[in-house]
């Protein structure tokens, strides 16, 4: 009898809880996760040229004694546009340079996304699908470029040209919707701008980075809506009583 109540009384408690409902959970294409490959794994060596050794030497030069370990993310973004990508051998050189154990630069490089521990194309498109981006129509921005290119997310050609990452925001909100090709923003976009960007880059020219609906950074369409006068004199709308 007490059994079969307090079944009753659980089956009743358990009905009257809300179920809470969750997003699936995104899967990022980049590696957190090391795993030897014939392309990247500790025999590969990985030495910085002469022209970055000095430029090495320079980032350290800010950093004063006690406090080296500080360079770690100069140096690893260095050693990632010398290879094109961060392998595990060049973690080792920047752990080597800072005196440090490797762990404590596998987990810099693994917590930041910039850091590419794949091979990555000559050109890394990043489209980025966070809210604004995507109410402006980051969708099409992102199917031209799979369309474009023949490839899905994550995905690199055949010829080492392009990569595709689909990414959170970039900081151009203002300028939805937008992907950032290297180190250039290219924003305000539509299918057809994205279309020529890539048909550009295919070609070996260099496209124009910035806005593309015709402003000049980031400034709203049309006139000023405020600010349209010089401004008031002193005292001005104060009281005549103060």
């Amino acid at each position: 009898m007490i059994a079969n109540r307090a079944a009753a009384g659980l089956r009743v408690l358990k009905d009257g809880i809300r179920c809470i409902s969750t997003s699936g959970v995104k899967r990022s294409d980049n590696l957190f996760v090391h795993r030897d490959t014939p392309e990247d794994n500790p025999d590969i060596p990985f030495e910085f040229t002469p022209e970055n050794k000095k430029r090495v030497e320079a980032i350290l030069s800010i950093y004063p004694e006690g406090h080296k370990r500080g360079a770690m993310i100069p140096l690893l973004d260095l050693a990632q546009r010398q290879y094109g990508w961060l392998p595990i051998s060049a973690m080792h050189k920047v752990a080597e340079i800072l005196d440090l154990p490797n762990m404590r630069v596998y987990e810099v490089a693994t917590f930041y996304t910039m850091f590419m521990r794949k091979p990555t194309g000559t050109y890394h498109i990043q489209v980025c699908t966070t809210t604004p981006c995507w109410l402006r129509g980051s969708d099409e921005v992102l199917n031209t470029c799979k369309k474009q290119l023949g490839i899905g997310v994550g995905e690199t050609t055949k010829d080492r040209k392009f990569t595709i990452s689909e990414v959170e925001c970039l900081g151009a909100c203002v300028n939805a919707p937008m992907m950032a090709i290297n180190d250039d923003y290219y924003e305000d976009l539509t299918a057809k701008d994205t279309e020529n960007i890539i048909q550009q880059l295919k070609d070996g020219k260099v496209p124009k980075p910035g806005p593309y609906n015709g402003r000049f950074t980031s400034e709203p369409k049309g006139n000023p809506t405020s600010l349209t006068e010089e401004p008031k004199g002193p005292g001005f709308g104060i009281q005549p009583g103060l």
